[in-house]
């Protein structure tokens, strides 16, 4: 009780005084500070857009309005950065992370190298709501659901874990469908630059808002198509293309479909490591909503084609949360339908 007293004191006082009189804690530490932003993608793809284009707002809501210096660092379809934000990274707020949203589910299914645990991670928001979707150069002719089953289709991949690989698999293995993955590319955007290429068809696990911010035209000039959304909806967008939920055999199907596209809730997630001072990141959480709903952020997200949807940290936590809490023999059909036990430790 004292200790509350003496504590709302404090701030009453501050609050009389001269600005200088009550320094900020955590103002102080981030304008002293460069912000270290580590994203698991190359440069040039889908997620170094988002970063760029949130990094100069964001960094004007964070006390002390500190310099946020990006770095690329792809790898084991996002497992490296995630790793070095969980082991390595410093834990006092001078390091944030931009993951892919399969990332924090890669160790609920035993992925190789996935050696930490979502939960102790610190979210502090997720940018986007994202369905995935299969896509297409139009040359290919993948242009329908059915056309899946009546011929090879090519699709390019990051490694085991990624959303590029465990989403066509998964197609695979619960419908039938006829996809072949070629791995190795380091990120989505090698990918189409391989399809611009010819070396592969297209890729699943892409989307939208990935194309409209780097190679909008290609939907303007219909030169992809997109025969299935991997998704539990429909979008407005494609009112044609069938959702692959349309197509769940049976209630246990519907479960793994939803168990596995649990990361389109959360897309484009940010997050601290672990144990990073109290302070510092109720800091980092209040700047990344208030850049979200920013009205210059929000007219800059329009002008470049890029969607956002606001998904708090609380409830990135939320949803990670859920998924590790399903029941095993339904996380033992997603891994196996995505092909990932082989990979397990």
């Amino acid at each position: 009780m004292l200790k509350a007293f003496r504590t709302a004191a404090l701030a009453a006082a501050c609050a009389l005084a001269a600005a200088p009189a009550c320094a900020d804690p955590v103002a102080d530490f981030y304008k002293s500070q460069k912000l270290s932003w580590i994203l698991s993608a190359g440069e040039g793809g889908g997620y170094a857009s988002y970063a760029r284009m949130f990094a100069p707002f964001f960094q004007q809501h964070i006390p002390g309005n500190p310099t946020i210096v990006i770095q690329n660092m792809p790898g084991a379809g996002g497992i490296r950065a995630m790793m070095n934000l969980a082991s390595v990274a410093p834990r006092d707020g001078s390091v944030i992370g931009l993951v892919h949203s399969s990332v924090p589910f890669a160790p609920l299914y035993g992925i190789k190298g996935a050696n930490f645990d979502p939960r102790q991670m610190n979210w502090i928001g997720s940018m986007a709501v994202e369905n995935a979707m299969c896509v297409a150069w139009a040359s290919a002719k993948i242009d329908t659901w059915n056309d899946l089953f009546d011929r090879e289709y090519i699709v390019g991949g990051t490694g085991a874990g990624s959303q590029m690989e465990t989403l066509p698999l998964l197609l695979n293995k619960l419908f039938g469908t006829k996809i072949k993955i070629v791995s190795g590319y380091k990120g989505g955007n090698e990918v189409y630059m391989a399809m611009e290429r010819g070396e592969v068809h297209g890729r699943c696990g892409g989307l939208v808002s990935s194309i409209n911010s780097t190679r909008p035209e290609w939907f303007t000039q219909n030169k992809v198509t997109v025969p299935i959304l991997i998704a539990l909806q429909r979008k407005n967008i494609f009112p044609d293309t069938p959702a692959i939920i349309e197509f769940a055999k049976d209630e246990r199907t519907r479960r793994i479909l939803q168990l596995t596209l649990a990361p389109q809730g959360m897309d484009r997630p940010v997050l601290a490591p672990p144990n990073v001072p109290a302070d510092r990141l109720a800091a980092l959480k209040k700047a990344f909503s208030d850049t979200m709903r920013d009205p210059a952020f929000i007219a800059e997200a329009k002008r470049q084609n890029i969607e956002i949807e606001e998904v708090s940290g609380d409830d990135v936590a939320k949803i990670i949360a859920h998924a590790y809490s399903s029941p095993k023999d339904i996380v033992e059909a997603a891994r196996e339908a995505m092909n990932i036990t082989a990979a397990k430790d």
